[in-house]
């Protein structure tokens, strides 16, 4: 099979012209990377892989182990639909391996599949589809406040709907790139959007996140727009998240689906939800890894903060949404934190082995909180048992740094890199002094 996708690959190249082909991966925050190869080159890169110097990564290869081999895989590859028509450009996710062959422990694309090889051993397969949120806004000028393209809310349409346009020319963009979408919509903040991708196995879906943002971006930069991840850019306005709709198949069957239970939940569903309410302090750093990610993260404002599930009850963690007509396939919960500024490599990664480990120790699922938990104080959440999300990145990582089961997810190397990055992060935002700061002190004090 692999043969065949590669000899599919340059057959492409050949009968489209292509003339450039983009060598594409991430570093450890998520940040898109590439390279790129002329056709002549692309054989011998499918074959023995291309050399890069790692250590310019951030993340990757320290100076004295630098060279590392991008290897292409060849089910990844897709023609570009923007560009000059005259210069066709393709691209190519790649799989980042030491020289010796084996994986490169510092790329995030092979943390992944080394936790969905944990979930095949298990007899699962691991399913995503995200609801990623997102904002345009007037190109940024430095020290202004966003400027919002329309003052809608949600599922606003209006016939003079710039933003429209730009969401439809997204779905065109991504539906031409093989990335099936199933919703998109206004949000309920002014210029805010959501675009809804059908589900998917983790790995092509973590691949189509990454291509998604650089989609969105791209097509609103050709109508002088900015879009923005940037999980709360609205001061007093709800902020953007990427909620993960997640499933465990065995073969053709729902794992998480059983017709025995009230709610259609099986054991392993149950007890994987439970895996994700016990370390879902833990692995925040990586599902929510900005200082601003905690902007969006507080009461008021539809985010998450507390450690619950329910039935389709969106003011806790986890949502389990009630499927159509009882439809097997479709049973599915809602994990709801994270924000589109995300590693989704690594956060589906911990996500998984949360999970996965809820499983393989029997965690026993609490009580559904099936009230509005954004209503209630702490009193009462205490009596329920209901803990809080971590309220800071610098609290999240301290979760993290205890964490064994994130340090297996992510490795040693990434999980060591990880820590160190944001703790500067973290150091540089705690030294800043904001305009909140002066306009509330400096005259008062």
């Amino acid at each position: 099979m692999l043969e065949q996708q590669r000899d599919y690959v340059l057959r492409t190249v050949e009968e489209r012209g292509v003339r450039l082909i983009r060598l594409w991966f991430t570093d450890v925050l998520g940040n898109l990377k590439s390279f790129a190869i002329s056709p002549a080159e692309l054989e011998n890169a499918l074959e023995d892989g291309m050399t890069f110097d790692g250590s310019s990564i951030d993340g990757f290869s320290r100076i004295q182990e630098a060279d590392v081999l991008a290897i292409p895989d060849p089910n990844t590859f897709e023609v570009l639909p923007w560009g000059d028509p005259k210069a066709v450009e393709a691209r190519v996710f790649c799989d980042i391996h030491n020289l010796d062959g084996t994986p490169f422990e510092g790329d995030p694309r092979q943390v992944l599949r080394r936790n969905l090889r944990a979930a095949r051993e298990q007899g699962f397969s691991f399913y995503v589809a995200p609801d990623i949120e997102f904002f345009y806004f007037a190109p940024p000028e430095k020290g202004q406040a966003p400027q919002p393209l329309d003052e809608g809310g949600f599922f606003d349409l209006t016939t003079t709907d710039v933003a429209g346009t730009l969401r439809k020319e997204t779905i065109r963009t991504l539906e031409t790139m093989s990335i099936p979408v199933e919703y998109s919509f206004h949000e309920d903040s002014p210029s805010q959007h959501e675009i809804d991708l059908r589900h998917t196995d983790a790995l092509s879906m973590a691949d189509s996140v990454m291509t998604f943002r650089l989609v969105v971006k791209e097509v609103a930069a050709k109508q002088g727009v900015h879009a923005t991840f940037m999980p709360k850019p609205l001061e007093g306005l709800q902020g953007s998240g990427m909620h993960l709709h997640l499933s465990l198949f065995d073969g053709e069957n729902n794992a998480f689906y059983t017709e025995d239970d009230p709610y259609n939940l099986s054991p392993v569903a149950k007890q994987f939800i439970a895996g994700l309410l016990r370390h879902a302090a833990e692995i925040t750093a990586v599902t929510n890894q900005t200082v601003n990610s905690y902007k969006r993260l507080v009461p008021g404002f539809e985010a998450p903060v507390h450690i619950s599930w329910a039935r389709n009850n969106r003011s806790g963690l986890i949502r389990v949404p009630i499927a159509k007509r009882g439809n097997a396939s479709a049973t599915r919960i809602e994990y709801r934190s994270p924000d589109p500024a995300t590693n989704p490599y690594l956060a589906f990664s911990v996500l998984l082995a949360a999970g996965l480990k809820g499983i393989a120790e029997g965690y026993e699922l609490p009580a559904e909180a099936d009230a509005n938990l954004f209503e209630m104080d702490d009193i009462a959440l205490r009596k329920l048992g209901i803990d809080t999300l971590p309220q800071s990145l610098s609290d999240s990582l301290k979760a993290m740094e205890q964490s064994t089961l994130v340090q297996e997810a992510l490795g040693e190397h990434i999980f060591e890199w990880f820590l160190r990055n944001k703790r500067t992060e973290w150091r540089e935002y705690k030294t800043h002094v904001s305009q909140f700061e002066l306009n509330r002190y400096l005259r008062a004090l």
